[in-house]
């Protein structure tokens, strides 16, 4: 299995290649309880770091607060031998200053809204970073895989 480990896995590059073409991000947190709280949200790469903002009062603020763990995943493919993953686990670091969250939240909405003057991204990240939390995620452990390598074979 070791040897098909490494033959999946991407490199440096493909694996924050493939970070960077997507969209979604795949985030779960741990409740009180100790079960995952998953959800899905936009991100945008700060300073090489995924990132992300949500309201103060979430319940992924919540559990993040209580414990700092987390684990992000980005996945696509739809047959097996064109499956494509990046899943990491790491520590939350939270940013609750509206002056910095504001950064964050203008870096997320750049991306994901293409469109938007610089003027609109401001105005609108300004509004928003009073009632958001922004986090950095600080990965400690990265797995990747992409089955298109083995090139139809299993």
């Amino acid at each position: 299995m070791g040897k098909r480990r490494d033959a999946i896995r991407m490199s440096e590059d493909e694996l924050w290649d493939f970070v960077e073409s997507h969209k979604s991000l795949q985030v779960a947190t741990l409740g009180r309880d100790g079960a995952p709280h998953l959800t899905t949200l936009w991100f945008a790469l700060v300073d090489g770091k995924i990132a992300f903002e949500t309201y103060s009062k979430s319940q992924k603020i919540v559990n993040l607060r209580r414990d700092p763990r987390l684990a992000v995943l980005l996945e696509d493919g739809r047959e097996y031998d064109q499956l494509r993953g990046v899943s990491m686990n790491g520590r939350a670091e939270l940013v609750e200053d509206p002056s910095k969250v504001e950064r964050y939240a203008g870096a997320v909405m750049t991306r994901n809204h293409p469109g938007l003057s610089a003027e609109q991204v401001s105005s609108a990240a300004h509004m928003m970073a009073n009632k958001r939390t922004a986090v950095v995620f600080h990965p400690e452990k990265i797995v990747s895989w992409d089955h298109r390598k083995l090139g139809g074979t299993y």
